[in-house]
């Protein structure tokens, strides 16, 4: 594999840095930071009671803007 050489600021660095574990290379920060995700990674994060809730609260929140856009439609018309 090949190498690229890149400049960042000390303040990237340090963010970066932040994120180093012991024996990991800065090139195993970035790609492990940039790797793309499963969602199936997130199975079995939350306990079926948190997840309704979370559902529950979503659900809510999907109402509420419903509702509030319908009012700033109305308002436009």
């Amino acid at each position: 594999m090949g190498t690229k050489c890149i400049t960042i600021t000390e303040k990237a660095y340090t963010g970066l840095e932040i994120y180093k574990e012991p024996k990991e290379s800065f090139s195993d920060v970035i790609n492990r930071l940039t790797a793309k995700k499963s969602l199936l990674e997130l199975a079995g994060i939350l306990s079926h009671k948190n997840a309704d809730l979370l559902r529950k609260h979503r659900e809510d929140i999907d109402k509420r803007m419903r509702r509030s856009m319908e009012k700033t439609a109305a308002k436009l018309k």
